[in-house]
């Protein structure tokens, strides 16, 4: 028998995008870049100064630093030298109301990765730090995808052990040494990006690059600079050339995720790096040519959108040359119990509570609560299970989970209707009765502190990220300092 194996899709939005450090010594800026990023799902720190945001810089480890110029002690210039002799790699940038062009080049020199000038554009600043902390990200990444998968089923984060799986893996590992072009197609949440990784892991180019780009998530002309990178001067902000990620995985792979959204003109040169290896930066007339192995996956039809002329036909065929086609979490009810066990221990382990001496969960769902498990549909397949799960750990007081602490749409699909809101009667349950005093406890310490957030996660003694997550899933109208509301 083999190993029971996991489809564990780590999520592409995790509950936790990052932590990232403002150094300001305006309070209005910071609270204002708080509650954008936080709002993101960044954990945000914040330093009124620069001799505080060094003193954070050396008690804590960030994916990204946003640092203001000009600052009463010390300049943000000087700041950024300081940290840049001890640490090489965390993302920094430079805030300013004083811009210009030569200040830009002179944080770029000291080594800022990007320059940001007040008022800057919300929607452009939130995709510049995904992007960076991306960058920052995919050499850890990379590192973790270069273990050796040397025999069959040892792809060490897929759980299950149906027949469906079975024949998956099988067909992944014999195509994963191969060079060719793989389609990986199914719904979303069913671990597309997870099968990529395993094919790039289990493939002679595991020592090398392995990059995914979210193609749906940027615009056009942003998602062109990314994947081939551009040269100084090729459009109005472009201050230094940059490298793209068609250069940055030469050797290795490369993951489209969501390949139906790019748009005509990025699929012809795509296909022209499919065909002939090479692609030009933008701005340059220098043809580069690189080895990549390229994967691409897609919840979509690709066939049908070939027929409606918005997918080249070509491209479709020259991706499309090897189909591993994933099971929804419907059609392999059978792995649900294994894919349990595997994310109580992962977030058990997360959250340190309910731990065994060998480090594995000593939760269990009650029967009940098992059979909705079983019973659910699961429209958002692996992903909506891990959801349901990492909740459970978050809310479980004991180590055995009633069927109360599972959201609503599986108890309504069970057939259970539990009390949401309002005054609560002699029949609330459990949940109702902790979330109740959760919410009333939080409005409390929000009036307290006129509305900000990170004087009452202060208060509570939890992080800020954990008070915005209670925020969200008990609908809490947050009252911003002035008596406007989120």
């Amino acid at each position: 028998m083999p190993e029971p194996l996991v489809l564990d899709e780590v999520a592409a939005t995790p509950a936790i995008k990052g932590k990232v450090l403002v150094v300001d010594d305006e309070a209005d800026i910071r609270e204002s870049l708080e509650a954008l990023l936080s709002t993101e799902g960044y954990s945000v720190d914040l330093a009124p100064n620069a001799a505080e945001g060094l003193r954070a810089v050396e008690t804590r480890a960030y994916d990204l630093i946003l640092l203001d110029l000009m600052m009463p002690d010390r300049s943000g210039m000087e700041v950024l030298r300081e940290v840049r002799e001890r640490d090489a790699e965390t993302p920094i940038a430079l805030i300013t109301a004083y811009g210009s062009v030569e200040v830009a080049v002179e944080a770029l020199k000291a080594g800022a990765n990007d320059y940001f000038p007040k008022p800057w554009d919300n929607e452009k600043l939130v995709l510049e730090i995904a992007r960076m902390i991306a960058g920052r990200r995919l050499e850890s990444e990379n590192r973790q995808l270069k273990r050796a998968l040397k025999q069959r089923y040892s792809f060490p984060n897929i759980v299950g052990k149906s027949e469906r799986m079975v024949r998956l893996l099988d067909l992944v590992a014999q195509v994963a040494p191969s060079r060719a072009t793989i389609l990986v197609t199914g719904e979303t949440g069913t671990g597309k990006e997870l099968i990529a990784k395993a094919i790039h892991a289990n493939s002679p180019r595991a020592d090398h690059m392995f990059v995914a780009v979210n193609s749906g998530s940027l615009p056009p002309d942003l998602l062109e600079s990314t994947l081939f990178g551009h040269v100084k001067g090729a459009f109005t902000s472009a201050i230094q050339s940059r490298k793209g990620y068609f250069e940055i995985a030469n050797r290795g792979t490369i993951f489209f995720d969501e390949i139906g959204t790019i748009g005509p003109e990025t699929q012809a040169k795509l296909l022209r790096v499919i065909q002939e290896k090479e692609f030009m930066p933008l701005g340059s007339t220098d043809v580069m040519r690189v080895d990549v192995r390229i994967l691409a996956a897609t919840n979509a039809d690709l066939k049908k959108l070939v027929e409606e002329k918005k997918f080249r036909e070509d491209l479709y065929y020259r991706l499309n040359v090897i189909n591993i086609p994933l099971p929804a979490l419907r059609e392999r009810k059978e792995d649900i119990p294994l894919l349990v066990e595997h994310f109580f221990t992962k977030y058990c382990r997360e959250n340190e509570k309910f731990l065994d001496s060998g480090g594995h969960s000593v939760l269990r769902f009650q029967p009940e609560a098992m059979q909705i498990l079983m019973d659910h549909p699961w429209p958002g397949n692996v992903r909506e299970l891990e959801n349901v799960v990492e909740r459970a750990v978050v809310l479980a007081s004991d180590p055995v989970v009633p069927v109360e602490v599972l959201p609503e749409p599986l108890l309504a699909a069970g057939g259970i209707r539990m009390h949401r809101g309002g005054p609560l009667g002699p029949d609330a349950s459990l949940y109702d009765i902790v979330a109740d005093f959760e919410r009333r406890t939080i409005l409390e310490r929000l009036e307290l502190f006129n509305g900000s957030q990170t004087e009452a996660a202060d208060s509570l003694h939890v992080p800020l990220s954990t008070l915005n997550q209670k925020i969200k899933r008990l609908n809490i109208e947050v009252k911003k300092r002035g008596g406007e509301h989120n």
